[in-house]
């Protein structure tokens, strides 16, 4: 999930109950909530590639979760015993405290990000397998409503307060509203700014209702009840899109006399009800669209064919690269297409993950174009 969402889910928690563990819980449970992202230090010391590689991995795992949620309460009891030293005061902080309520907030990161397509690796460094759970978007507005919300009525105390959730809300609108963040957009925009309006307005009342002076924790509790709610509910829809689309695989493999050898059913921006699915045969992969209303795909079936024997040196020797290495190994449904199959100087060997996007049709991260010399034909010596 994006940060946003991460830091709101953190200071929801604070206000269900964990800020009364200990003075300095707040910060505590807004940085745990983000610390597994502390693997962007990687861009630091290399570039794209190392941050895919590395992206998800040893910060995400069960093992480096732990070990971030029991160094985060240190480093502050740390700094705060320093200040207490140096100001000569009586240090206040709940060191015990901290360590509760690092560890529950630390796990809900990785919690939340095995929720979407991008996955996990929480068995490192022992096992680099990758899990996914293909319930969420990477960016759900819906999220941003349901954790902001609780998060500004437990926290606009003061005018500086007001300015900063407003300042949020405002960015947040306007990527809703006139934002992409996806492939296509958004495939419901008048549904889902609708539902946003309104529900900042909903928001709004609550606050001048005082909400917050009446129910206290219980909005921030209710916040992840709603929460698990929206999970079990985008559950139910995603077994019936597995099911939907391991009917359409089978008759898509059949007419090209292949065999489905792996599917996922994977979320699109703010629609539950449409789901964007792949999957593998012994020959090719594939891609189309699911609307579980049944209406038309909003796109036609793609399909890339695995490298033929022609190209099967091309496609090795381009596998070579460093980077390309990387991308295979990250990618769940890695495709690969060659420029020209019938080169005599040089051509180019595409990879791409098919999830994100196809090949020669992007230049991120999930997409990589190697030039490879084309291999000295008999008739040319």
């Amino acid at each position: 999930m994006d940060n946003v969402t991460h830091s709101l889910v953190g200071l929801a928690a604070a206000k269900a109950g964990l800020e009364r563990l200990s003075p300095r819980a707040t910060a505590i449970c807004i940085l745990a909530a983000n610390a597994p992202d502390s693997d962007i230090v990687v861009l630091i010391f290399g570039d794209r590639w190392s941050f895919l590689e590395h992206h998800r991995g040893i910060t995400h795992s069960i093992l480096g979760t732990v070990c971030l949620a029991l160094i985060l309460p240190i480093l502050i009891y740390a700094i705060e015993l320093a200040l207490a030293r140096l100001r000569g005061r009586r240090l206040e902080i709940n060191l015990a405290g901290l360590f509760v309520a690092s560890i529950i907030v630390s796990a809900t990161h990785p919690l939340m990000d095995w929720t979407n397509n991008y996955g996990i690796r929480p068995l490192l460094p022992w096992n680099p397998q990758w899990f996914y759970g293909d319930l969420v978007y990477i960016v759900d507005p819906f999220l941003w409503l349901l954790f902001g919300g609780a998060s500004f009525l437990l926290t606009s105390r003061t005018r500086l307060q007001q300015i900063a959730w407003a300042a949020l809300g405002l960015i947040l609108t306007l990527l809703v509203l006139f934002g992409s963040m996806q492939r296509r957009g958004l495939s419901n925009p008048l549904v889902v700014r609708s539902f946003w309006i309104t529900a900042i307005i909903c928001i709004f009342l609550l606050f001048a209702a005082n909400a917050a002076k009446r129910w206290g924790t219980k909005i921030a509790i209710a916040s992840f009840v709603v929460l698990l709610a929206y999970w079990g509910s985008l559950a139910c829809a995603h077994s019936l899109a597995l099911r939907r689309a391991q009917e359409k695989a089978s008759w898509l493999a059949q007419v090209n006399g292949e065999t489905v050898a792996k599917l996922a059913a994977m979320p699109t921006l703010a629609n539950p009800l449409n789901w964007e699915c792949v999957f593998e045969t012994d020959r090719a992969t594939y891609r189309f669209d699911l609307s579980l209303t049944g209406g038309a795909p909003v796109a036609e079936t793609i399909r890339f064919e695995r490298p033929s024997t022609e190209t099967s040196s091309l496609v090795q020797t381009a596998s070579q690269d460093k980077r390309a290495q990387v991308l295979l190994g990250f990618a769940r449904f890695p495709v690969v297409k060659v420029a020209d199959t019938d080169c005599t100087t040089q051509t180019l060997v595409s990879f791409a993950d098919l999830r994100y996007t196809e090949p020669g049709k992007s230049r991120g991260t999930f997409a990589l174009e190697v030039p490879v010399d084309c291999p000295v034909r008999s008739e040319q010596r």
